[in-house]
């Protein structure tokens, strides 16, 4: 059972919890981290709520692949495309999870090593 009433990312996308956002659009919101990695940290959501991968579904496939497409268009609106960029989905609280409303993580801005933490 999803508890939206009580999700952080569902209250800031019913405005209830204010955030820095940098898009906004029917399908999908992205805001500042408010604990930034990199000096570019957004973390783009979905306004369905899913608690993770886990839990999309087939019909979920186009807002799984919109959510990249927003990463991307803001990559080059920060001028972080050329140098290059990481887009990072934690799933469950062993890959690092800690809000279970699904969110990418854009990072750029400076060097990643590989592998990742």
């Amino acid at each position: 059972m999803n508890d939206t009433a009580h999700c952080l990312f569902c209250r800031i996308i019913r405005k209830e919890i204010p955030a820095k956002v940098v898009y906004d659009d029917a399908t999908s919101l992205a805001f500042e981290d408010t604990n930034p990695q990199a000096p570019t940290h957004i973390l783009v959501i979905p306004k369905k709520h899913l608690a993770s991968l886990d839990e999309a579904a087939t019909e979920d496939e186009p807002v799984l692949g919109h959510l990249q497409w927003v990463a991307a268009e803001l990559a080059r609106d920060r001028g972080i495309d050329k140098g290059g960029y990481r887009t990072v989905v934690n799933n469950g609280a062993g890959a690092g999870q800690s809000v279970f409303h699904l969110h990418l993580h854009l990072l750029g801005g400076r060097s990643f090593a590989w592998p990742p933490g």
